[in-house]
């Protein structure tokens, strides 16, 4: 970020850039939902959820998004932060898979006026950890109760380390349509502090076997911030990446959350890039892709110019949700299996994060809910605002009014206020405030998180800096 220009501050020091990292570099949410998973309860239960089905299933002229959670690695990656079961026992997938079916079941009972699909998703774990002949039939049963549109987004993670072309032929026969594969950073030397080795001939091969297969899109996955990373072999990685040329690019902060993630604890965090480093490592990463013809999506997605999701953040009708961003906004989502999460009917609702626990509920019946949260009218207009912004960084004042019946101004003259006070971010030029909308700009898509966490109340209640969040650059 050195060197940036702005038209409101200019060129910035390396002293501006090491104190705007103070500043901005703290504890914060990736707004995924809002309310974050940190406000659900167990005062929501599984009850409250079939209500809020009911009232979406009344909903019968929009479709559904939906999630599947396909838990199993063979071995954990120490960056991950993802909700994995780690186990070669192939009985214990089989097993869950079972249920996953009677989920399945249980969950379009609950829907039984509200079928079609435009967005679907397998992520993980590694769903490719399952057998063809498993996959075939969990896609089958969904396909037996659910109607997944033509032209609907249908996407699954995939591990270039365990994923055979056998699988691959069979998934483009089902129907997926977008690939997202795990590469995190090419060096061996980084791979290896994070125990993923994966070499680029592995990536190359089964990158390579998509595109013979004709899939619509591929998405690579990066993460900076890991151990060992520096500028020079990040960039070596971020060559490697445009050399391939996927449809789309996801470069994630990492999320050190040892305090969540117990097995973090065996990074080692002396070799972490610090703060500074970390930010350059996003900011040379976003120089590279856009000088190789990239278009930036939210705040960590690229896209080539012809993607649909550009198209989409051009018209600022870019969305975002659990699965990530889409072109295919769903008034409602609802998530199957381990832990996954449902957004239905103005409620969060999360099943169970433990497998034994997932397992019992769903056969003895049960919907698997173990928390969740209603949201009330703010949190509906403060979601709203926070969405738009993270996805298409540009909020019309306008619509948040006649869409809520509100004066923007005075609903939101405190956070007005802070985003325009004299070391605020509309002071450092990361935003613009006018009468008819709000625009992030240049360096603010960076810290377009702290630019949200003003919206967010639950932020003023809560102390602001608690080890719940990882930190923001």
């Amino acid at each position: 970020m050195c060197g940036a220009t702005n038209d409101k501050v200019g060129p910035r020091t390396v002293d501006d850039t090491l104190a705007l990292l103070r500043k901005y570099d703290r504890p914060g949410p990736r707004y995924t939902s809002y309310p974050t998973a940190v406000e659900f309860t167990p005062e929501f239960t599984a009850k409250h959820y079939r209500d809020k089905l009911a009232a979406a299933d009344r909903r019968t002229d929009e479709p559904l998004s939906l999630y599947v959670h396909i838990p199993f690695c063979d071995e954990r990656c120490l960056y991950c932060g993802c909700n994995v079961v780690i186990t070669k026992k192939r009985e214990v997938a089989a097993a869950y898979l079972e249920n996953l079916h009677r989920e399945v079941e249980l969950l379009s009972e609950a829907l039984p006026n509200r079928r079609r699909v435009s967005q679907y998703h397998w992520g993980g774990g590694t769903p490719t950890y399952l057998t063809e002949s498993q996959i075939e039939g969990l896609y089958g049963k969904i396909a037996e109760h659910f109607d997944v549109l033509p032209d609907a987004e249908v996407a699954i993670e995939v591990d270039p380390r365990a994923t055979s072309f056998e699988q691959m032929r069979l998934l483009k026969r089902l129907g997926f349509n977008r690939i997202s594969m795990g590469v995190q950073d090419f060096t061996p030397e980084v791979q290896a502090a994070v125990r993923r080795d994966q070499t680029e001939q592995q990536t190359r091969s089964l990158y390579d076997e998509c595109r013979r297969l004709g899939f619509h899109s591929i998405n690579l996955d990066l993460i900076y911030g890991l151990p060992l990373q520096t500028p020079a072999t990040f960039a070596r990685s971020i060559e490697t990446v445009i050399d391939l040329r996927p449809d789309r690019i996801a470069a994630y902060s990492y999320a050190f959350v040892p305090w969540l993630k117990a097995h973090q604890k065996w990074i080692d965090v002396e070799a972490m890039p610090d703060p500074a480093t970390k930010l350059r490592l996003f900011v040379i990463a976003r120089e590279m892709l856009l000088g190789a013809g990239y278009e930036q999506i939210g705040m960590d997605h690229f896209a080539l110019p012809d993607d649909e999701m550009v198209q989409a953040m051009r018209q600022r009708r870019l969305h975002r949700n659990f699965m990530g961003y889409t072109v295919k906004r769903g008034s409602d989502m609802v998530g199957l299996g381990l832990s996954a999460i449902g957004d239905v009917a103005g409620s969060l609702a999360q099943n169970a994060k433990k497998l034994s626990t997932y397992n019992s509920a769903v056969a003895s019946g049960s919907l698997p809910i173990e928390r969740g949260v209603g949201l009330d009218s703010d949190d509906l207009i403060r979601r709203e605002v926070i969405t738009r912004l993270m996805c298409n960084f540009h909020l019309d004042r306008g619509e948040i009014e006649s869409t809520f019946g509100i004066d923007f101004a005075t609903y939101f003259a405190r956070e007005l206020d802070e985003l325009g006070a004299d070391d605020g971010p509309v002071h450092h030029g990361f935003l613009e405030i006018h009468p008819d909308r709000l625009e992030v700009l240049g360096d603010g898509r960076l810290f377009v998180r702290n630019i949200c966490m003003t919206f967010d109340r639950y932020l003023r209640k809560d102390e602001p800096t608690r080890r719940v969040f990882s930190r923001t650059v």
